[in-house]
């Protein structure tokens, strides 16, 4: 038996860290084997990119979505997969449509997809969509700077490409993200349970 893989995908802002964070710890109080995990990652890759992110260092497109996509690999083969063969439930935030969606505006979708083509798909994708004002209102709020993809206009930019990669992977579900986390939640707790994960 392997485990399942499921992924929180939208924009920065929009809910998802909350809505892993709080599917993690219902799934753990009904008694699963479950991890809660990210991307990029706190590995080495994983920190290079953040600082990219945060502007402290500066790479061209190509070379960050190709850093994205050795984290990924290397997120896959030490944490992921691992989890998966011992049955685990693994929530990740932010997996695959997320390249896509905020890589392909500087670098060709179909050279994203080929990166990324290999790669274990999700059994289950949820993409909380959230309005890019709304997001960016919450940014401001919980920490004190703005990152490399965080303007309204990139943001609108963004979440049009989100929605047009929703049915890239089947069993993708999109949730209203423009209310309360526990509203929110429950949508969540019903798009699980409906595919019996």
């Amino acid at each position: 038996m392997a485990g399942k893989l499921i992924a929180f995908e939208g924009l920065d802002g929009s809910g998802i860290t909350t809505q892993a964070t709080l599917l993690r710890n219902y799934f753990l109080t009904q008694g699963k084997d479950v991890i809660l995990t990210k991307e990029p990652t706190d590995g080495l890759i994983g920190g290079i990119i953040k600082a990219c992110l945060r502007k402290e260092w500066k790479t061209n497109p190509l070379a960050l979505q190709l850093l994205m996509v050795a984290d990924r690999s290397h997120h896959l083969a030490t944490e992921i997969e691992p989890a998966l063969k011992k049955n685990m439930t693994v929530i990740s935030d932010r997996y695959i449509l997320s390249t896509l969606a905020y890589g392909s505006p500087d670098v060709d979708m179909k050279t994203l997809q080929q990166l990324n083509n290999g790669f274990r798909k999700p059994n289950l994708t949820i993409m909380i969509d959230t309005h890019p004002r709304v997001c960016l209102e919450r940014i401001k709020k919980s920490r004190h700077h703005i990152e490399l993809f965080e303007d309204e206009q990139k943001f609108n930019q963004t979440r049009n490409n989100y929605l047009s990669l929703k049915n890239h992977f089947p069993n993708t579900h999109v949730i209203d993200g423009n209310r309360t986390p526990e509203e929110v939640l429950r949508d969540v707790k019903r798009i699980v349970e409906k595919a019996e994960m």
